[in-house]
């Protein structure tokens, strides 16, 4: 019984490390330029909603947004869900 008390208190912290890695963070950067987002200047893209620094890097990321998105997937940051109507 103590072994396997062990065992899991062993997967339990090993596991932790993992957990922490997939937590993701609520977007204050910039995807483009880095800035500090302003949530005036946004694109709602596949249903999330990414932010920008200013209104040149929103034009910047519809060139290439899948090329963003996997920037800020990197960086554990999760957009927002865009609005949807009703």
């Amino acid at each position: 019984m103590k072994s396997l008390i062990s065992v899991l208190v062993l997967a339990l912290f090993l596991a932790a490390p993992l957990l922490a890695a997939h937590a993701s963070k609520q977007q204050t950067t910039c995807p483009v330029l880095g800035g500090n987002v302003n949530k005036d200047v946004f694109v709602d893209y596949k249903g999330q909603r990414i932010y920008f620094c200013c209104p040149g890097c929103d034009a910047e990321f519809k060139k290439d947004p899948e090329k963003y998105l996997q920037k800020m997937k990197e960086q554990g940051v999760q957009p927002e869900k865009a609005p949807t109507a009703k």
